[in-house]
């Protein structure tokens, strides 16, 4: 009988608070093994959203990881590569409230063994520098240039007008380390601020409520407001999922988006729109989300060639009359959702390419 599908849906909400143990069990137990890669990435994103809202975790909700907890130094010494990953699921596990005092000499060996000096990217040196301050340990791999170098490549608004998810993400996940996850004030220059803007447009256009989420997050820990029309979206968005307990369908599911969208109902200070979790095998499987508006503007975009202008109110009557009608909802909403609209189009006609 191993080609049945149990379904489960459970489908009314709950709070955080009470989603908090099935979740733990189903991502600690019963999605994926633990040498999978995957099983650290799904359990390192749960447990930072639990520690860095600051979410109450009873000692018995956390049981499902005491025996990994308890064989950390066994997994690193052979698993180095991972140590991002691990220290992670350590650091939050102890800051939950699992006892044992383990994370601190951890991270003084991952620092000797110069762990963070074979990173190649800034993002993921600032992050290991943040999982290291955590017990009060430098890394050498932080230079004193790091912060400018990311402060460079955030501020730089233009980026993040034209899409680029890959970009995008390093965007918020620079604001995450920079804010130690809103603990601090990041200090975001003008540009950053607006790349952060720029960059909501493009995820709402998309209709990318998992990226949309994260910029919200972003945001709040930078202290600014994101446009209500963004956070109703991502609301409504995680409103709509679908939580199931599936013991034979394939684990490439909407997880994340499920996760990061909790988050950011939380930096809302709303805690009402989380599906409930069965328990065991769940997959999460978000509302088909209407057709966005990007890919079609830009098709119309670049068929004018030549005729293209860096003015939205010039370009506005063609591009629109070009559109369906489900993108046109989307379009004009991503308009009356911040007032840098205009001044985000003037990057994203592309109206005055550059000679190749």
């Amino acid at each position: 009988m191993s080609n049945i599908i149990a379904l489960n849906v459970a489908s009314r909400r709950q709070r955080l608070s009470e989603r908090t143990k099935p979740l733990v069990a189903v991502f600690a137990r019963d999605r994926r093994i633990r040498e999978d890669v995957f099983w650290l990435k799904e359990n390192a994103e749960l447990l930072n959203i639990l520690e860095c809202t600051g979410q109450a975790v009873y000692p018995q909700a956390l049981s499902p990881y005491l025996s990994f907890y308890q064989t950390l130094e066994a997994r690193l010494q052979f698993f180095p590569q991972y140590y991002r990953f691990l220290l992670s699921i350590g650091l939050d596990l102890e800051d939950l409230g699992i006892p044992g005092g383990r994370m601190e000499p951890l991270c003084h060996w991952v620092a000797t063994q110069g762990l963070p000096d074979a990173e190649l990217s800034d993002l993921q040196r600032a992050e290991a520098r943040r999982l290291l301050a955590r017990r009060a340990i430098a890394t050498k791999a932080a230079d004193p240039g790091l912060d400018d170098r990311l402060r460079a490549f955030i501020g730089r608004s233009a980026t993040f007008a034209l899409p680029n998810k890959k970009a995008a993400y390093e965007l918020t996940h620079t604001v995450f380390y920079l804010s130690e996850y809103g603990r601090r004030d990041p200090e975001l220059d003008a540009g950053a601020r607006q790349s952060l803007c720029y960059a909501g447009i493009l995820a709402y256009l998309d209709q990318n409520l998992d990226l949309l989420a994260e910029i919200c997050v972003a945001l709040r820990q930078a202290g600014q407001v994101p446009s209500p029309i963004w956070e109703d979206a991502v609301r409504n968005g995680l409103s709509g999922f679908e939580v199931c307990r599936d013991d034979t369908a394939s684990l490439s599911d909407d997880y994340h988006e499920y996760l990061v969208s909790t988050w950011a109902t939380l930096m809302m200070g709303l805690d009402d729109s989380g599906q409930a979790v069965p328990g065991g095998r769940c997959l999460f499987r978000k509302v088909q989300a209407p057709d966005g508006a990007l890919r079609a503007m830009s098709a119309v975009l670049m068929s004018f060639a030549g005729q293209r202008n860096r003015e939205w109110s010039r370009m506005r009557p063609g591009v629109t009359e070009m559109l369906t009608p489900e993108a046109m909802t989307v379009l004009l909403a991503a308009e009356r959702s911040t007032p840098h609209f205009d001044a985000f189009f003037e990057q994203f006609a592309r109206a005055e390419p550059a000679t190749i």
